[in-house]
Parts: structure tokens; C-alpha cells; sequence
């Protein structure tokens, strides 16, 4: 499940992904970044992994279809999770995308925001 986090505005998005992530989680959660990217231009995402247990085989094309159509719209990408593997992805994205991508711990989640809004 992706759902939206109550610190989000502006251009600094903030997102819980939970579980298994569904083509339904994507039809939700891209509407909300297009959005953003009409009035800002360049947007920047948190993503909190919270018991998060990947993607089905259609979700994951809908995140390359999301990633591929969006590389140039997105800035920042603060990677925010308390597992090894979470940590990884950070490392394993960085040449598949033009934003600057970093990985925080869960316990740091407020360092990520504060990143993610620096000028």
C-alpha cells in the first residue's frame, strides 16, 4: 500500500509504502505526483518503507513505467527503511535515474525531510 504522508506540500512529497505493493498502489500514487509536477516543475520524493515486502510483477513494471516517464521530474529521493536490502536499492537506483538519491534509517526519518527541503 503507498499512502500519502501528512507532511507532504509543495514540491516535497512524502510517501509510506507498506506491504506488497500493488497496479492499484500506482494508480493512486502517480495522479498525485503528476500533480505536483505540473505546478512545481521538479518535484522530491521521501518514500518510508514500513513493512514493506516488495512489489507484485505488475506493480513492478508500473514503478519502471513511473521511473522511465518521470526521470527528469524528480530532483531528490530520500530512501527512508531499517533494512540492509533498502539500504542496497539506494546504491542499486543512483545510475537509473538523474535525481540525487539518498538512504536514511527509519530513525532518522526527520533528517530526510530536512534534506529533501534544503535549497
Amino acid at each position: 500500500m503507498i499512502t500519502a504522508l501528512p507532511r507532504s506540500s509543495g514540491r516535497t512529497l512524502g510517501f509510506r509504502m507498506s506491504g506488497k505493493l500493488h497496479d492499484e498502489d500506482y494508480r493512486h500514487f502517480q495522479p498525485t505526483v503528476e500533480k505536483a509536477t505540473e505546478s512545481h516543475k521538479k518535484v522530491r520524493l521521501l518514500a518510508h518503507f514500513d513493512d514493506f515486502h516488495g512489489w507484485d510483477l505488475h506493480a513492478l513494471w508500473d514503478d519502471i513505467k513511473f521511473s522511465t516517464k518521470h526521470c527528469t521530474d524528480i530532483e531528490r529521493i530520500a530512501l527512508v527503511g531499517d533494512r540492509k536490502w533498502e539500504a542496497w536499492m539506494a546504491k542499486v537506483c543512483k545510475p537509473f535515474t538523474l535525481a540525487k538519491i539518498e538512504y536514511f534509517d527509519s530513525a532518522n526519518i526527520d533528517a530526510a525531510w530536512a534534506w529533501l527541503e534544503l535549497e
